[in-house]
C-alpha cells in the first residue's frame, strides 16, 4: 500500500511540474516521465532516430560538445537550445534544458532533467543582444559600414546570408509606375561560412516582382521554399540561380522605410537545410533593420545637399572655348563621398582670336557654401579677365580679384592660378601666369622631360589671407606639340603621402604618356590616380599647341 501511495504521489507530482521531466539511462536511452511545460508538442524520435536529431541544425554541433563535456565530467547541464516541434520538420522552439547527474550504487551515471519553454525569454534576450550590436550603426562613418554592421549582427545566428539593396532613385512607394521597376544599388553582404559568393550584378540589375511588391507595399514578406528549392516565379534570374546553388530554404524581404519612403530592401536567406525564418523571426529582423533608418536619413540628406552642390558646380564648369591653334580639354571628378563637395573650378575665356585666359582654383570647404563661393569667385575672375583684355598682367588681375572678394564676401582661403596665353608671331604661344598658393601647372614639352612652372622664390600666398600684396608673374613658352596642364590638389594630394613624391610621380606618368603620342583627352585621363586613391575633388584643364599654330 505504501508503494502504491508513493507511486500515485510521484505521478501527481510529475503532472504538476510545469516542465517536461525526463531521464537518460547510462546507455543513452531517454525516457520522458512528464510531457508538460512546452507550449507546443515536441517531436519524438522513432526507432531509427535519436533525440539529437530533434536539435536545430545550427545548434547541433555546440550542443553535442556541451553535452559530452557534461557526461564526461559528470557535471550539471543548463542551456537553451532549439528543438524540433512535432507539427513540421522545419519548425523549432527554444527550450531550456536543465539536467543533473545521479550516480547509483554501482557507480553508473544517469541524468535526470527538465525541459521548459524558453521561446519568449530567448527572443527578448536576442532582441536586446541584436539591438546592442546595432548601437554602433548610428556612429558608422558611411552607409556601407552601417550595412556591414547590420549584416554582421544577424549572420549566422538568425540568417545565413544578408544582402541589402539601396534604392538609387529614392522612389516613393505607390508612385512609380508598375512597368518601371525601382533601380537598386547592391550594398554590403554578410554570408555564413561555406556559402557561395554572390555573383556580380550588372548596372541595370533590378529586383524581381516579389521584391518590387515588398518595396511598393512597405510590408515585410516571408518566402518559404519547397524541399526541391525556390520556384522559378517572382524572383530575378540572378537571385534564383544563387538561391538554388546555396540550397536556400527561405527568404525574408524587409523594406527599410524612412519618412514614408522605401529607401532600402534587406533580403535575408536561410540555406543548406537550415529551417526558414518564421513570423517571430521576421518580427525580430524588422526591429533590427529598422535601426538603419537613422543613418539612411542622414545619408539621404547629405546626398541631397551634394546633388544641389554638384549641379551648381557643374553649371560653372562650362565647356572650354574653341580657339585656332589650340586643343583644349577639361574634366571634373567629384570626390567619392556622399558627404563632401568641393569648391574646385576651372575656366577658359577667349579674349581675342589670338589670346586666351585660363584659370583654375579651389576654395576651402566641402559643402554647399563652398560650391556657392566657388561660383562667385569664378564669375568675378571671369569678368575681370575679359574686361582686362589680352595685354593684362595675370598678377594684377589676381590682385584685383583678391581685393574684391575680401571686400564683398570674406570667404575661406582660395588658391588659384590665372594665366594669359598669347599667340606668338612665328608659331607657338607665350604664357604669363600668376599662382596664388595653388599646385604649380605642369608643362609637358613635345621633345623634353616635363617640368613644373613655379618661381625660384617662395610662392605667393592664397587669396583672402593678406592685404596689399604685390603678386609675382611667371613666363614660359608653349611650342607646337607641347601640353600645359592646370589641376587642383586632388590630383596630387592623398592622405599619408608626401606631396613632393606625388608631384614627382605625376611628372613620371606624364612623360610616359607623352612618349605614346596619345591625344590630349587620353593623356589627361591617364594622369588620374586609381579610383581607390581619389579622396578629393579633381579638376583639370589642359591645352596643347597644334603644329599649325
Amino acid at each position: 500500500m505504501n508503494e502504491e501511495r508513493l507511486l500515485r504521489r510521484y505521478q501527481a507530482l510529475m503532472g504538476a511540474v510545469p516542465q517536461s521531466v525526463w531521464v537518460m539511462s547510462p546507455d543513452g536511452v531517454v525516457t520522458v516521465l512528464s510531457g508538460g511545460g512546452v507550449a507546443e508538442k515536441l517531436w519524438t524520435p522513432g526507432a531509427d532516430t535519436s533525440w539529437m536529431d530533434a536539435v536545430h541544425p545550427k545548434d547541433r554541433d555546440w550542443f553535442q560538445r556541451a553535452w559530452r563535456r557534461a557526461t564526461r565530467q559528470r557535471s550539471s547541464f543548463d542551456t537553451i537550445v532549439r528543438v524540433r516541434l512535432d507539427s513540421a520538420v522545419d519548425r523549432f522552439r527554444h527550450v531550456k534544458i536543465i539536467a543533473a547527474p545521479v550516480v547509483d550504487e554501482n557507480g553508473e551515471v544517469e541524468f535526470v532533467g527538465t525541459a521548459a519553454d524558453a521561446e519568449e525569454h530567448w527572443r527578448a534576450r536576442m532582441r536586446e543582444k541584436l539591438l546592442a550590436r546595432m548601437a554602433a550603426v548610428p556612429a558608422a562613418r558611411d552607409l556601407s559600414e552601417a550595412f556591414l554592421t547590420t549584416a554582421a549582427a544577424v549572420v549566422p545566428e538568425l540568417a545565413d546570408a544578408v544582402a541589402i539593396f539601396r534604392l538609387v532613385d529614392g522612389v516613393e512607394a505607390g508612385v512609380r509606375p508598375a512597368d518601371a521597376p525601382a533601380s537598386t544599388s547592391p550594398e554590403r553582404v554578410g554570408l555564413a561560412p561555406g556559402l557561395p559568393s554572390l555573383p556580380p550584378l550588372d548596372t541595370d540589375f533590378v529586383l524581381g516582382p516579389v521584391a518590387q511588391r515588398a518595396i511598393e507595399s512597405q510590408e515585410a514578406r516571408l518566402l518559404v521554399f519547397p524541399p526541391d528549392g525556390p520556384p522559378g516565379d517572382g524572383l530575378s534570374d540572378v537571385s534564383l540561380r544563387w538561391l538554388r546553388e546555396a540550397e536556400a530554404t527561405g527568404v525574408a524581404l524587409l523594406p527599410v522605410v524612412v519618412d514614408g519612403r522605401t529607401v532600402a530592401l534587406a533580403t535575408i536567406a536561410t540555406c543548406r537545410g537550415n529551417p526558414p525564418p518564421d513570423e517571430a523571426d521576421l518580427s525580430l529582423l524588422r526591429d533590427v533593420f529598422q535601426q538603419m533608418s537613422g543613418p539612411l536619413r542622414r545619408t539621404m540628406e547629405l546626398q541631397s545637399i551634394r546633388g544641389k552642390a554638384l549641379a551648381l558646380q557643374q553649371s560653372f564648369l562650362a565647356a572650354p572655348p574653341s580657339i585656332g591653334g589650340l586643343t583644349i580639354t577639361a574634366l571634373y571628378h567629384p570626390a567619392d563621398s556622399a558627404a563632401e563637395v568641393g569648391g574646385d573650378w576651372y575656366d577658359a575665356v577667349r579674349l581675342s582670336a589670338d589670346a586666351l585666359a585660363l584659370s583654375i582654383g579651389d576654395i576651402a570647404g566641402h559643402d554647399l557654401d563652398a560650391a556657392m563661393a566657388m561660383g562667385r569667385v569664378n564669375s568675378i575672375l571671369r569678368g575681370l579677365a575679359y574686361d582686362s583684355g589680352p595685354t593684362a598682367s595675370p598678377a594684377v588681375t589676381l590682385g584685383r580679384l583678391d581685393r574684391i572678394v575680401q571686400a564683398l564676401d570674406s570667404p575661406s582661403m582660395v588658391t588659384a592660378v590665372h594665366a594669359v596665353l598669347r599667340r606668338r608671331t612665328y608659331g607657338g604661344w607665350h604664357i604669363a601666369l600668376s599662382n596664388a598658393g595653388h599646385p604649380p601647372p605642369l608643362l609637358i614639352p613635345a621633345d623634353a622631360p616635363s617640368r613644373y612652372l613655379h618661381g625660384l622664390t617662395t610662392p605667393d600666398p592664397p587669396l583672402c589671407v593678406t592685404d596689399d600684396l604685390t603678386r609675382t608673374i611667371l613666363r614660359a613658352d608653349l611650342h607646337p606639340g607641347d601640353i600645359l596642364v592646370f589641376y587642383t590638389d586632388g590630383l596630387v594630394e592623398t592622405p599619408d603621402t608626401d606631396i613632393g613624391d606625388n608631384l614627382q610621380r605625376l611628372r613620371t606618368r606624364a612623360d610616359a604618356l607623352a612618349r605614346r603620342n596619345l591625344p590630349l583627352p587620353s593623356v589627361i585621363r591617364g594622369l588620374l590616380p586609381p579610383l581607390h586613391h581619389r579622396r578629393d575633388d579633381i579638376a583639370i584643364i589642359a591645352l596643347q599647341a597644334r603644329p599649325d599654330s
